[in-house]
């Protein structure tokens, strides 16, 4: 399994927890050079992977909203009422 499928098989909250793990590797400054690199390309990855998993979510709670003739008029914020 590649890296690339390995990371589109995690949940956002386990992709966000390896994340904050390679953050707190890279801020301790005690990952050698060659690792740090990886380890900021896998917390590249996972970044881009968090942003494409809540954008889709927002747009899954988002709403269309009608014009009086009935057609779309554009999209506004899911109200839970």
């Amino acid at each position: 399994m590649t890296d690339s499928a390995a990371l589109a098989d995690l949940s956002f909250e386990d992709a966000l927890k390896q994340l904050e793990t390679i953050v707190r590797q890279l801020e301790s400054g005690e990952v050698p050079l060659d690792e740090s690199i990886s380890l900021y390309a896998k917390g590249d990855a996972l970044k881009r992977l968090c942003e494409e998993r809540l954008n889709a979510a927002k747009a899954r709670i988002e709403k269309i909203s009608l014009g009086a003739d009935g057609a779309p008029r554009g999209t506004e914020p899911f109200t839970a009422s």
